[in-house]
């Protein structure tokens, strides 16, 4: 077995060992996670009712499998399932992972998201399809707000955006897996096995955690503390909470798209079928992933110009906005890897973007409450994605045009991040009362 970390009471000026282990474990679980909502997207443009044709490895295996058919609209409203439950879930999972802790709290969410990824290889219509989706994202609700607890709990302050960089690169990494793996399986063995290659790393994922994860005797991590009990719901009262709700309302609907519809975008515009989806996509994702870390490294990188922590994370936000801006004219364009370039360059900011904005959280609330406020920002998120899949599933199924879906995510985050300023100057603590 192997040996325990060894938490102690720490302090800003010292920092726990034993910490990036954890960053580790957080970048590996985020990484499954994002492997088992791939799939689907990736399977999209051959779930339309037609028949895939297999290569069998051995004698005797069957040779094609029929497939559900899967409109533009129907897809969108699917996603809107899977988002609607992920909304839900997370109301519960961020305050679950408060009173459990994240060593108990964390790999409950990991057993559920994994049973219901598996769970979609039992489907046979579009009404079962929804189903599975609803519970994934039951279940994947609870990731974001145990990782950026037990970063709050591992890390001082002026490390969090960099160790949230690191775990939340674990979404592009899963991206870029799940293309490289999910068309070989379909191709040998069918759409339905896709669906259960990432079980088995879950399994493993839970019983390294449970050994591993310990919660630290924490002194103070020099953010806002404060002991006493509130009630989450008095939580909404202040106007942080609702600065970062806004911008995780108008940016995650954007990641949701890259993730679930490029797919899709490459198969219209460019005519790539299965066989040639993986590159492309790889791409991006790999770029995202460069991003994330980059984006959490970034108000460092400004610190070093004498600007205060606070700004320095404001400014890097900034930077991520502005870098999004190009892919208003990703809809009209004809060239493929002009297209990758542009969606490899606004990826990587939104991951940037997404480093910083989880680590707002643990800048403006005491840690006890940092889960309760992720899990908000969470269901705002989760609700945009759901408002914006079924209106992207019926523009493209009308217009056949993803120009108007470039367009909003363009805008979409210097618009956040003008409102997260009016709601949360300065990012300040918020005084709890």
């Amino acid at each position: 077995m192997s040996k325990q970390l060894e938490p102690t009471e720490t302090n800003d000026t010292q920092p726990l060992a034993g910490r990036w282990t954890i960053c580790a474990m957080l970048f590996t679980a985020t990484t499954i996670n994002y492997m088992d909502r791939q799939v689907l997207s990736i399977l999209k443009p051959i779930l339309s009712g037609a028949v895939l044709h297999l290569d069998p490895l051995l004698p005797g295996w069957p040779a094609v499998e029929t497939s559900i058919r899967l409109t533009d609209a129907q897809y969108g409203k699917v996603l809107a399932a899977f988002q609607i439950a992920y909304a839900l879930g997370v109301v519960f999972a961020g305050r679950m992972v408060d009173r459990l802790g994240c060593r108990r709290g964390y790999p409950i969410v990991t057993g559920l998201w994994s049973l219901a990824a598996m769970g979609h290889a039992l489907v046979n219509s579009i009404a079962g399809l929804s189903v599975a989706r609803f519970l994934l994202g039951l279940g994947e609700s609870g990731n974001f707000p145990a990782a950026v607890k037990a970063t709050a709990e591992w890390f001082p302050p002026k490390e969090r955006a960099l160790a949230t960089g690191i775990f939340n690169s674990g979404a592009s990494v899963g991206a870029i897996l799940a293309p490289l793996a999910v068309p070989w399986v379909a191709l040998h063995f069918g759409w339905r096995a896709s669906f259960l290659i990432t079980g088995l790393f879950s399994a493993l994922w839970i019983v390294w955690w449970s050994v591993r994860y310990r919660t630290p005797n924490i002194k103070t991590m020099g953010g806002p503390s404060d002991t006493a009990s509130l009630a989450w719901w008095k939580l909404l009262r202040y106007r942080q909470a609702w600065g970062f709700m806004v911008g995780k309302f108008l940016t995650d609907p954007v990641w949701w798209f890259f993730l679930f519809w490029l797919p899709q975008y490459f198969s219209s515009r460019f005519s790539l079928d299965l066989s040639h989806l993986g590159l492309p996509l790889v791409a991006v994702y790999g770029m995202s992933s460069v991003g994330s870390i980059y984006g959490g490294w970034l108000p460092k990188g400004y610190m070093r110009l004498g600007v205060e922590l606070k700004t320095a994370r404001l400014a890097a936000m900034l930077t991520c906005a502005c870098l999004v801006l190009p892919i208003v004219v990703a809809g009209g364009l004809h060239s493929v890897w002009l297209a990758v370039g542009l969606l490899s360059l606004a990826a990587a900011a939104h991951q940037g973007w997404s480093a910083n904005i989880f680590t707002t959280a643990s800048d403006m609330f005491p840690r006890e409450h940092v889960g309760t406020v992720v899990s908000f920002g969470q269901v705002a998120g989760a609700l945009g994605g759901a408002i914006f899949q079924p209106i992207a599933g019926n523009i493209l199924q009308l217009t056949h045009s993803f120009v108007p879906l470039f367009v909003y995510s363009s805008c979409a985050y210097l618009a956040a991040l003008v409102l997260l300023r009016v709601l949360a100057p300065g990012l300040k603590p918020a005084v709890m009362a």
